[in-house]
């Protein structure tokens, strides 16, 4: 379950504008407060999440980021939940997986300049270099639409399959 409603929305708005990120707990106790009185509410278990991982506490952030997902999370809020969770496994060490949560929003969101930021990230902390930069060079020609850039756009996609390849060819795993 998930809210629609406008006014619980805001209340999550205020709360989250209302972060000081040097001292979290004031937000968690309020996001938790809210919680306890919306249980099972998708988009406040991920604002909870959040909040915990802003804190630092990754491990606990996890929870809560996994649970709002199973609640039926949709649209730009389970973008933004996969891409933090994919961060969080990511700051962890948790390679793979992070892969994995962040292949699951290319999927859903290939358009998504963020996500393919935090894939390229995470590409990169596992120890895959070439697919990490031949991601950024992509998402470069297709964001950054100058002309001193667009004069070599052949060149770099060239250059990104080339760097895919090598990726691939060195026995890396996943679809990147």
């Amino acid at each position: 379950m998930t809210t629609s409603d406008p006014l619980l929305k805001l209340r999550l708005r205020e709360i989250f504008d209302a972060r000081d990120r040097e001292n979290m707990q004031p937000t968690i106790e309020a996001f938790l407060a809210v919680l306890k009185e919306h249980p099972g509410d998708g988009i406040v278990l991920y604002d909870v999440g959040g909040s915990y991982d802003t804190a630092g506490e990754e491990e606990t952030a996890l929870g809560y980021y996994e649970r709002a997902m199973d609640a039926g999370l949709e649209g730009d809020i389970l973008r933004r939940c996969l891409l933090q969770y994919g961060s969080t496994l990511r700051a962890l060490g948790r390679y793979d997986e992070s892969l994995e949560a962040l292949d699951r929003a290319l999927a859903l969101f290939p358009d998504s300049p963020s996500v393919r930021m935090w894939h390229a990230l995470s590409l990169h902390a596992a120890g895959r270099s070439d697919a990490a930069v031949a991601e950024l060079m992509e998402l470069a020609i297709d964001e950054v639409r100058t002309p001193d850039l667009l004069r070599y756009e052949a060149a770099v996609r060239g250059n990104a399959t080339y760097l895919r390849d090598l990726d691939r060819e060195s026995g890396a795993a996943g679809p990147a």
